[in-house]
C-alpha cells in the first residue's frame, strides 16, 4: 500500500490539476445553470402569460377603481 510521501511528485501534481480542472468544469456548468434559471425566471413575456388571468382581472379592478373614483369627482353626491 502506497502513501501519500511514496507516491511520486509528478502524479500528485497530475492528480491536483485534474481535480482543478474537474472543479473549474463545474463551477461554470453551475454559473451556467444558474444563469438560465434566471433569465427564465425573469422573462417579462413569459411570466405575462402565465399569470394573464390574475394580471388581467387585477388590471381590471385598479381600472374600475380609478374610473369609480374620477367619476365621484365630476359628479354630485
Amino acid at each position: 500500500m502506497t502513501t501519500q510521501a511514496q507516491l511520486p511528485t509528478e502524479i500528485l501534481e497530475r492528480r491536483a490539476a485534474e481535480q482543478r480542472r474537474a472543479l473549474h468544469n463545474r463551477v461554470q456548468e453551475l454559473r451556467s445553470t444558474i444563469r438560465h434559471e434566471i433569465q427564465e425566471r425573469t422573462d417579462l413575456k413569459r411570466n405575462v402569460r402565465r399569470h394573464f388571468a390574475p394580471i388581467a382581472g387585477a388590471t381590471a379592478v385598479i381600472a374600475l377603481g380609478l374610473g369609480y373614483g374620477a367619476a365621484g369627482i365630476f359628479t354630485r353626491h
